[in-house]
């Protein structure tokens, strides 16, 4: 027997799914070790073992390929425990990171503080050299100020620098030499050249980008670095992949390289495992709904695709390298609930983590999460949790509950209640951020919850929006990780090439495809095998020709050798802004701004499919409990999904329980068994619709 591996860090628990060559799974959870996420992997991995009857020599042995998301570089940025970067860039322009792009964050707040740089101004030093617009060299490298100033960054002990030239992007000779300099002076310091990490026009986006990729480039090489011989010296001689935020899976070496790619990475196995649970479930539109311990992802998923964007800021640092269109809010199973000194009540974005996590884990934690609201109201069972393995502590989060129900003048359950209403407000606001002010209607959708909370909040939430279909597929809990072995290889590259239609030749704009394309294939680190063909994927950023910002059009199906290329990308472009903004301007000049080629390739084992599960915990039998629902205390009945056969019917008011995670049934809710483990919601007893 081989395994595949998926391994999901979150904020919480880190999620590991195998799937064995016949297309059977096994999951397991372990604690999230925030100190060093490896540990906590490893653990994820011996439990796996364990219940696969092996050690975790024999399993690791027996395992082709691991994919794995973390959260390294994303904690760094939000927490701001990157390392400390020093920046060269071109004389007179060192400024550029706090001048962002002459805009703040929230343009009207008049208040509102500059957001603090990631290079403090003293590291952030100048060099003399320019090279113009068109790649000219206008004032050659002064290679004795470069040492000059790596002198100084030595003395300032920084772990990492950036290197970032104007218009490095058309020229990175300067650069190149500059990071041949830093290994020279500065060995074993991590360098970060824009000419590498986003050789695209813009210079703001330019800077931040590589910035960001000097500050979270040495913890995550670090830690991958960790990872991988802690893997070796137990037994794993397989591949190890890192799934990056645009959903791609990529070498160690190359997620080192680019960590600033890896700042969604977890998340991205969420998006690819919704998609295609979608598929699986014949839907091309749901609303991915990934809700874990610490925070909430919402996406869309349309025509059974997901949105890419460079537009996107992590922790108030902009990151333009292109990435899932996808909303993080601070809600999740341990997000906390505290009163202010103003005596407001709230929830989140705060959260207890893995540790010490909700009061119920009884590890420490003192402040009521959502997790203990979800305990006081019965949706938990306290002696079942984690399939038994972990039993919750009640006493605790009542006698805590009580407190903070004193200071909102209620009980402990009207504590309780409140703190699942207001977290399910919150996120159906995070729904509404990317639906409605979209102009998209959200009931058109499927809601698609995983991760191990969604169940409890979907039904919920699915309401509050009008969304009359909730898919909990039968992975939910570890969804992430499941979605991360059907990720495929990719490798992207992107060129600025700003010229105006009207200018270019059928032949010109073939050329400089092909010559990308090229470079992607040299540059990639994979190529075809039998069973595993490349695949090639074409676009451009364009815009008309007095606007300040591009569109993504997609140039995917267009024949690169037909006669008339220039006008079908035209055409393209006039459909693509004409479907975002309602208007196209087909007589106005266009323009290219920026090419870009994507170079795919599945995995040679293949990808995950629709699983069974290698072995199921023994199904309690029907009960019932008493819950909370609605404000309103209730009998509920107890299903155990595993004993849920395919085409039967469960009505609320009803809880459904497995290993990993809970589903709630509200008194109008039917849920329908489409496939063993996955259910299909009806939500407010509404009839599912063709169009959803």
């Amino acid at each position: 027997m081989s395994y595949r591996i998926g391994i999901d860090v979150g904020g919480t628990f880190t999620d590991v799914v195998a799937i064995a060559a016949d297309g059977r799974t096994m999951v397991a959870k372990a604690p999230t070790t925030t100190d060093d996420q490896s540990r906590g992997v490893l653990d994820g991995l011996s439990d796996l073992a364990g219940r696969l009857g092996l050690d975790l020599p024999c399993l690791l042995a027996q395992c082709s390929q691991i994919v794995h998301g973390t959260t390294v570089a994303t904690n760094a940025l939000l927490e701001r425990k990157g390392a400390r970067v020093g920046l060269l860039t071109t004389d007179g322009h060192r400024d550029v990171l706090e001048m962002h792009e002459g805009l703040k964050p929230d343009r009207y707040n008049l208040r509102m503080a500059p957001p603090e740089p990631l290079v403090p101004r003293n590291l952030r030093l100048g060099v003399p050299e320019r090279i113009a617009h068109d790649g000219a060299v206008l004032a050659p490298l002064d290679e004795a100020a470069v040492i000059d100033t790596l002198h100084q960054l030595r003395a300032a002990q920084v772990q990492a620098v950036a290197v970032a030239y104007l218009h490095a992007y058309r020229n990175p000779a300067h650069e190149r030499r500059t990071a041949e300099l830093v290994a020279e002076h500065l060995p074993g310091v991590y360098c970060s050249i824009s000419s590498e990490v986003l050789p695209q026009i813009k210079e703001y986006e330019r800077f931040s980008t590589t910035v960001v990729n000097a500050y979270v480039g040495p913890a995550l090489r670090s830690y991958l670095t960790r990872l991988d011989d802690g893997l070796k010296a137990a037994g794993f001689a397989g591949d190890l992949f890192v799934i990056l935020s645009h959903g791609g899976i990529v070498r160690i070496p190359e997620a080192i390289r680019l960590g600033a790619a890896t700042v969604l990475s977890g998340p991205a196995g969420g998006i690819v495992g919704a998609r295609m649970a979608a598929r699986m479930m014949g839907l091309d539109h749901v609303l991915p709904f990934d809700m874990g311990g610490t925070s909430t992802e919402i996406s869309l998923v349309v025509d059974g695709t997901t949105a890419l964007s460079a537009e996107r800021g992590v922790g108030g640092t902009r990151v333009a390298l292109r990435a899932f269109d996808i909303l993080s809010i601070g809600a999740g199973g341990g997000s906390l609930a505290q009163i202010d000194a103003a005596g407001r009540f709230d929830v989140g974005p705060q959260s207890a983590g893995a540790w010490p996590g909700p009061i119920c884990y009884a590890r420490g934690g003192t402040q009521p999460t959502v997790t203990d609201a979800n305990l006081i109201l019965g949706y938990l069972n306290p002696d079942g949790f984690r399939g038994g393995r972990a039993r919750l502590d009640v006493a605790a989060t009542e006698t805590a509950m009580a407190a903070l129900g004193q200071g909102l003048g209620t009980d402990t359950i009207g504590a309780a209640d409140g703190i699942f209403r207001l977290i399910n407000v919150k996120m159906a606001d995070g729904f509404r951020l990317m639906t409605i002010r979209r102009g998209v209607d959200p009931r058109r959708f499927a809601l698609m919850g995983f991760g191990g909370a969604a169940g409890i909040h979907a039904t919920a939430i699915a309401r509050e929006l009008g969304v009359p279909r909730v898919i909990v597929p039968e992975m939910a809990s570890v969804l992430s990780a499941w979605g991360m072995l059907a990720s495929d290889l990719r490798y992207e590259l992107v060129r600025s090439d700003l010229a105006e239609t009207s200018t270019m030749t059928d032949a010109g704009l073939r050329a400089r495809f092909a010559a990308l394309h090229a470079e992607a294939l040299e540059r990639c680190g994979f190529h075809a095998e039998p069973g595993r063909p490349l695949g090639s994927e074409y676009s451009a950023e364009m815009r008309y020709g007095d606007q300040i910002f591009e569109i993504d059009v997609s140039l995917d199906g267009l024949a690169l050798d037909a006669q008339g290329l220039v006008a079908a990308v035209e055409a393209r472009f006039h459909a693509r802004h004409e479907e975002l903004f309602t208007y196209a301007s087909p007589g106005h000049p266009v323009e290219i701004v920026n090419l870009r080629v994507a170079v795919v390739a599945s995995p040679i084992s293949g990808s995950a499919g629709a699983a069974a599960s290698l072995s199921s915990p023994a199904a309690t039998p029907p009960h019932t409990r008493m819950a909370v629902i609605g404000g309103q205390r209730m009998k509920v009945a107890v299903h155990a999904l595993a004993a849920l056969r395919p085409g039967q019917v469960v009505a609320g008011p009803a809880l459904i329980e497995s290993e990993n995670t809970t589903v709630l049934l509200h008194p109008t809710d039917r849920a329908t068994v489409a496939r063993p483990g996955w259910l299909d919601i009806a939500v407010g007893g509404s009839q599912l619709k063709d169009e959803v």
